[in-house]
């Protein structure tokens, strides 16, 4: 039984099988989900669990090395925005409107459905290496 990290078998799995510069997204409990497109929900209840608690279990176990946000997020969620960017400091930023990001997200491995409830929690992370380049 693994014991620490992720626990989830569906989330762990899709982050195993990641290859470098594929994409996949964690989004808010609102967030569609293109069809076809495989959907890790975690959602429990509203706020359950957080953007911020899934982030930094997925971050914890995978190596990033570019992100796309929704530009909106930079007047509705600007504290979300500050997290973010320390979180993922020294990789590359993109800001896309969230229609645009919606689009994007098409093309993602995979998709996490988080339980938040605040506006614009949704990015695309672009999966790294673990080794130095």
């Amino acid at each position: 039984m693994k014991k620490t990290g992720i626990l989830n078998a569906q989330l762990i799995g899709h982050i195993a099988a990641l290859g470098h510069k594929d994409t996949f997204m964690i989004g808010d409990a609102g967030m569609p989900v293109p069809k076809g497109v495989p959907i890790v929900d975690l959602i429990l209840c509203g706020g359950v669990p957080t953007f911020k608690q899934v982030m930094d279990a997925v971050l914890a176990e995978t190596a990033v090395e570019g992100y796309t946000i929704a530009e909106e997020i930079k007047e509705y969620n600007p504290e979300l925005l500050v997290y973010i960017r320390e979180k993922l400091a020294g990789t590359e930023e993109e800001m896309i409107s969230h229609v645009a990001l919606k689009q994007m997200s098409a093309q993602v491995k995979f998709a996490v459905r988080t339980g938040e409830f605040t506006p614009y929690p949704n990015i695309i992370l672009r999966a790294g290496v673990a080794f130095p380049v």
